[in-house]
């Protein structure tokens, strides 16, 4: 089963937190959870939280270059990272959305 939702985080800086999600039976098997920021009329990626390659990985977005090279996140199940990241952006979209502003 496959499912997807998105939730405004902060209507003053225009930042989405969407979530995409497959599962078999209880368990996550793969997911994407990212922080989105709309600027100027686009929606620009800020930070992706993946399970792609069947572990938790963080990719962070530069301005200039894009989607960097995944970083591990969580070394528990994909449900376990698909959690901390929500969370992680929850918590932190401010600081990661100056961050990709900086650069």
């Amino acid at each position: 089963m496959s499912g997807a939702y998105e939730l405004s985080l902060d209507y003053v800086l225009w930042a989405i937190l969407r979530v995409e999600f497959t599962t078999q039976g209880t368990e996550v098997t793969d997911y994407a959870v990212m922080l989105l920021y709309e600027i100027e009329g686009r929606t620009e990626t800020i930070r992706l939280y993946d399970g792609a390659h069947g572990h938790n990985e963080m990719h962070r977005y530069t301005r200039s270059a894009g989607k960097q090279p995944g970083t591990p996140l969580h070394r528990g199940t994909l449900g376990d990272g698909m959690r901390a990241a929500i969370e992680e952006i929850k918590s932190g979209y401010r600081e990661m959305i100056e961050g990709w502003q900086g650069q």
